[in-house]
């Protein structure tokens, strides 16, 4: 048994376990000896941990590196399924994809950054290998994307204000806002209108229009998003059409919450 520096009791050897598998996930996999380099275990105890979590489905040796394993697979479906927002949404928002031929987003919020819960993407889509490539990031800002304004909107003053002490403004793209007096007022426009707009802050060449999602209670799971090359949303298309659209959808979607239409 141990204790961190808040003074919980932690157990070092789960701990430990933990840290293995981050390293994994951050380094791509990783050989016995790279990962002694970053975890403060003798090699052989390290040893010991992956072996325990290769019996286990965590971790697959694969030559002569370590990387993880397919037990991860089953159970993040199982989280997701077990998401409400998810079950309400997933048929939306295949559907828009369908109807817009773009890259639609179901997007959360975890510990004040942005979660990706679930895309799905049309027959004009681009920027797939872009998008995909977020699901592996775990420090995705809210502030520079359409669904992340759209989160944020619904957040009180001080709630907001903690995101971004914890986080930041970070500069993304020459067109993220980093300043906070600009932020807030960009927010305030966002509860005005229902929508929040991405104009290339994510991604250069790429756009967004995104819809803040409330559940049953009024507060918000999460918010909907459709991202389009900028040569594809211009004027009316991108300040009135598609937000109108994707307004119509988070409707859907939450009235599937309220009458519980959640089936898969």
């Amino acid at each position: 048994m141990a204790t961190d520096d808040g003074g919980k009791r932690t157990i070092a050897s789960v701990d430990k376990a933990l840290q293995i598998l981050e390293a994994l996930r951050s380094m791509g996999g990783a050989t016995l000896a790279e990962l002694a380099g970053e975890i403060d275990l003798s090699k052989g105890a390290l040893h010991t941990h992956l072996a325990t979590l290769r019996d286990h489905g965590f971790v697959e040796h694969r030559g002569d590196s370590y990387a993880l394993g397919p037990a991860f697979l089953t159970f993040g479906e199982y989280v997701r399924n077990s998401v409400p927002l998810y079950r309400a949404a997933k048929g939306e928002v295949d559907e828009l994809a369908v109807e817009s031929g773009e890259c639609v987003h179901l997007i959360t919020e975890e510990n004040g950054l942005e979660s990706i819960l679930y895309e799905s993407f049309g027959d004009r889509a681009v920027g797939r290998e872009f998008f995909m490539k977020n699901r592996e990031e775990t420090d995705r800002h809210l502030h520079y994307s359409a669904a992340g304004k759209s989160i944020l909107s619904e957040f009180d003053e001080d709630d907001v204000d903690a995101v971004i002490d914890q986080h930041g403004l970070p500069q993304h793209t020459p067109y993220s806002i980093t300043d906070l007096g600009e932020f807030k007022a960009e927010l305030e426009t966002v509860r005005e209108r229902g929508y929040a707009a991405n104009d290339e802050e994510d991604l250069l060449g790429i756009r967004a229009v995104g819809s803040p999602i409330l559940g049953p209670s009024g507060d918000v799971l999460g918010a909907l998003s459709l991202s389009a090359p900028t040569s594809r949303l211009q004027d009316e298309r991108f300040t009135e059409d598609l937000p109108r659209v994707v307004k119509e959808y988070v409707n859907i979607i939450e009235v599937n919450l309220q009458t519980g239409d959640i089936s898969m």
